[in-house]
């Protein structure tokens, strides 16, 4: 349709404000429009936070806590009586999230996972993604940090999509004083490298960018170039998520600014020309109180939204109700539908484990979207 190509130095100014955004906004739209449609789909799921015990020390995250502070794991019990609710509240999804590598920090997870009888929580993961296929109609969707390509293997007969967010491209963030000092798991280069080992493995997956966290308007549209660069040849890269940050009270940088949402929008619309009509795109929508501005940004997704559990990694930030997600998204003139954590075009035995693709196929209708709840019933 002739639109222009991709141009980080007019993204990067579009940033940083030396541009009227109109222009941006506009193209964003007319792009989601044109590889989109008018469907914005959400996930329902719940939330099962495996472990928040963490061997980082991210200066703005409050999921990660240490023993005796809130640093605990769940039992097998734990994870079924979540993953049972959910499944009885009709809800697809369990977002399996955990820090990363505990055991390589804490005694305290060692024990825990030598109770259970494994080495590392990466194999305790993978046992419990096996306990919900077993035992409900839910879809794992594993979140565990950095993994190896060895691990990702294991998990992929019982996860039907993975996520791990890129955070962003620039190893600046590691340096003293920045947020992502002194987290091992969080250089860029290794996140880059669990990413296009994803593609290797034909596992489709769920990235994204950080945005608020000390970077520059150029380390942003790097980040997402880097993402959509890979995209390009190995084509796994089923959702990009543009998260805004938010300050906690209890951590070192609760006084930090917040990204305002109007230049926030920004950033989601120039994610949708630098990555393209055919990306998911997902803004969440508890972390803005007027999150529809991002439909008017070219976003095509909320992610995932629970009736149940709150978003552990936002905790101060509850999830809209579904009804009101419903109303907000189709007075903008959208039909809301829900997904599986797999996104309708990754639904084939080429993408999903051959265990697993017959169960996808009996959740989903004749486009791939998820039946549970359907567009007339429960929203």
């Amino acid at each position: 349709m002739g639109h222009p190509p991709p141009d980080r130095d007019l993204a990067v100014a579009y940033l940083d404000g030396d541009r009227d955004p109109a222009p941006l906004f506009e193209h964003a739209r007319r792009l989601r429009d044109e590889g989109r449609g008018r469907i914005v789909t959400f996930s329902p799921k719940v939330f099962i936070p495996i472990t928040t015990l963490c061997r980082d020390t991210c200066t703005y995250c409050t999921f990660a806590k240490p023993p005796g502070g809130g640093g605990e794991y769940l039992t097998p019990d734990d994870v079924m009586a979540v993953a049972r609710a959910g499944d009885a509240a009709g809800c697809r999804e369990a977002l399996l999230t955990l820090g990363d590598r505990p055991e390589d920090r804490w005694p305290q997870a060692r024990d825990f996972l030598a109770s259970q009888g494994h080495d590392t929580t990466i194999g305790y993961v993978a046992a419990m993604s096996e306990l919900i296929v077993d035992g409900t109609g839910l879809f794992p969707h594993a979140n565990p940090g950095c993994m190896t390509e060895a691990e990702m293997a294991a998990l992929r007969p019982t996860n039907v999509s993975m996520g791990m967010m890129l955070e962003n491209i620039s190893p600046r963030l590691m340096e003293p004083g920045m947020p992502h000092h002194n987290c091992p798991d969080k250089d860029p280069a290794l996140r880059m490298a669990v990413i296009e080992a994803a593609g290797a493995l034909r596992i489709p997956f769920t990235t994204g960018i950080l945005v608020g966290i000390g970077e520059t308007g150029a380390e942003i549209v790097d980040s997402l170039l880097a993402l959509a660069e890979v995209q390009s040849r190995l084509g796994h890269i089923q959702e990009v998520i543009v998260q805004n940050f938010r300050a906690k009270a209890d951590t070192r940088m609760r006084r930090s600014a917040e990204p305002i949402p109007a230049w926030f929008a920004r950033v989601a619309a120039a994610a949708r020309w630098l990555l393209g009509p055919e990306m998911n795109l997902q803004v969440p929508p508890n972390l803005t109180e007027r999150y529809e501005i991002y439909l008017d940004a070219g976003v095509n997704d909320w992610g995932g939204v629970s009736p149940l559990t709150i978003d552990w990694v936002n905790p101060e930030a509850p999830w809209p109700h579904l009804a009101e997600l419903r109303r907000r998204t189709e007075a903008r003139g959208f039909e809301l539908v829900p997904r599986l954590p797999v996104y309708p075009e990754y639904i084939d035995g080429d993408w999903i484990d051959s265990r697993l693709i017959d169960r996808v196929g009996g959740a989903v209708d004749d486009q791939g979207y998820a039946l549970t709840l359907h567009r007339e019933g429960v929203l």
